[in-house]
């Protein structure tokens, strides 16, 4: 079983950040750790607050992987929302040099809470983008780092060329953001991959970025191609959102082992 680890922010009620990555790692068959980068107050109505973990903290949890597990075969890295923060990241996975980095540059939350700093977006373009074997903005994180308005699929082609100049191996543009079906862009300095999807008649989506995001980075860990561990990814957040489910009052969870359940007989169609 290959060792995958995640790099983000704690999530109260389950859905999203750490809690989201490590099910889908178990999900998908690879032993899951974590960093913890900051403890947020949320629950399916919004984020209500965030304590950042301080740096010093954040090195030594890296560090106390990195020099005891044989083989880390890829790393997620989610909420980042310090310039301190980046920087601490950055500097440890530029010396462990990790085979596969999945880098999803958390942002904003679906209730409009700042998780990354505005002071902090240059830092991160400049010190992680570099870094991602495979970089996974949706369309808001993408204006974001390109300073470019995405409305058609052409512009998501022109922002993952923009966002590959800035030093990431593979750049995928996730189209969840466009009214149409869920449309996705892959770049990797040659060509465009298109990826197709159904978009599902649901509110519960909590997680869907960090969970797509954990799976490329389980699969990438599992020996596939980008194209294919995106692909795969696909496939998995597709039934997880397809089964969805409510757990409180506002945008409930997607159901990261809905796959398992089922083989277990635990659910049924």
């Amino acid at each position: 079983m290959k060792n995958v680890l995640t790099i983000a922010g704690s999530d109260t009620c389950g859905g999203a950040g750490i809690q989201a990555d490590l099910k889908t790692f178990s999900a998908l068959g690879t032993y899951g750790m974590s960093v913890i980068t900051a403890v947020t107050v949320q629950n399916t109505q919004g984020v209500f607050g965030c304590q950042d973990i301080t740096p010093e903290i954040i090195s030594a949890q890296i560090d106390a992987i990195f020099t005891d597990i044989i083989d880390v075969a890829a790393v997620k890295v989610g909420m980042v929302s310090q310039t301190e923060t980046i920087n601490a990241i950055a500097l440890k996975l530029e010396q462990y040099k990790p085979k596969n980095v999945v880098i999803d540059p958390v942002m904003i939350s679906k209730s409009g809470f700042d998780l990354l700093q505005p002071q902090a977006k240059d830092t991160l373009i400049k010190r992680l983008i570099p870094l991602a074997t495979v970089l996974t903005p949706n369309l808001p994180e993408a204006e974001v780092i390109t300073g470019m308005k995405i409305n058609t699929i052409e512009d998501m082609k022109e922002a993952a060329k923009k966002i590959y100049s800035m030093g990431a191996k593979n750049v995928f543009v996730k189209g969840g953001h466009l009214e149409n079906d869920a449309t996705d862009i892959l770049f990797d300095g040659e060509k465009i991959t298109v990826f197709n999807g159904k978009r599902f008649d649901t509110k519960n989506t909590h997680g869907t970025g960090c969970t797509i995001s954990s799976a490329i980075a389980s699969n990438l860990a599992n020996g596939l191609s980008v194209e294919d561990a995106i692909k795969n990814a696909k496939e998995y957040i597709s039934i997880a959102i397809e089964h969805s489910f409510s757990i409180g009052k506002g945008v409930g969870p997607t159901n990261h082992f809905y796959s398992l359940y089922k083989k277990a007989g635990i659910i049924n169609d």
